[in-house]
């Protein structure tokens, strides 16, 4: 974790990485060089059918003042009973290894794994991150999923973001903050025993206070992932803004 946060001082100086690092079967152009506001560049991570954005979106003194916030003031999902701290996957009901609750526009819907959500309102330092992504890249958001994972033990196993819910072809903002975890990209036709092709996964390690885009078409071809690393002590928490469509009710 102390590596990802030296990358993170780096800044977007002279073309140097900040933090997130293609594995074998990714491609990268290089980065351009740092715009005139003197923030870092943005990193291309292209493969086939992967089209994703990454840069350092937040200062590491600001970065600490919101995670510092996020743990204070974000209200996760309590665990009683099964609604909102459990999975439906194969037909049985598995706990969340991890914290998690979703915030956004009022009478918006999401469901993931057999579970509807319904958001909270709104809070000041979600609104803070939600205006800055929209400043960063012109992409506005009306609902955000927040997992919350206290050490290396907590994780999310390999899934993509494609309910139906979501404004077709929109991209999904992934912002994270605290320990720097290694996330994956498999493509679809290379999982498990009946993979059709052979292509290897692409790792990244996302930053203390960068953003992820994730842009079409990369949710149809790659599944993702944040796996268990032992070695990880401290808590990261990670927000995914999402362009969710608004649904008349009858």
């Amino acid at each position: 974790p102390l590596l990802c946060y030296k990358r993170h001082q780096l800044g977007g100086r002279g073309g140097k990485k900040e933090g997130a690092q293609a594995g074998e079967g990714g491609e990268r152009r290089p980065p351009s060089p740092a715009p005139p506001s003197g923030q870092p560049p943005w990193q291309e991570i292209r493969a086939e059918g992967l089209n994703c954005d990454y840069r350092l979106l937040f200062g590491k003194a600001e970065a600490d003042e919101i995670f510092q916030r996020l743990e204070e003031e974000v209200e996760y999902f309590k665990g009683k009973g099964r609604e909102m701290t459990k999975l439906h996957v194969f037909g049985k009901w598995h706990d969340i290894p991890r914290k998690q609750v979703t915030y956004g526009d009022p009478e918006l819907t999401y469901t993931y794994s057999g579970v509807t959500f319904s958001p909270k309102p709104w809070i000041p330092v979600l609104n803070r991150i939600r205006d800055r992504i929209a400043l960063d890249t012109g992409h506005t958001f009306n609902f955000v999923l927040i997992n919350r994972y206290k050490d290396g033990g907590d994780h999310i196993g390999e899934h993509r973001d494609d309910e139906r819910e979501l404004v077709p072809r929109s991209p999904i903002a992934s912002v994270s903050f605290g320990a720097c975890r290694d996330f994956v990209f498999r493509h679809c036709d290379s999982r498990g025993k009946n993979a059709t092709r052979h292509m290897k996964p692409i790792k990244l390690q996302l930053a203390h206070g960068s953003l992820l885009m994730m842009k079409y078409p990369t949710n149809v071809y790659w599944y993702h992932s944040l796996p268990i690393r032992k070695r990880v002590l401290a808590p990261r928490i990670n927000l995914t803004f999402r362009k969710v469509m608004t649904v008349a009710k009858k």
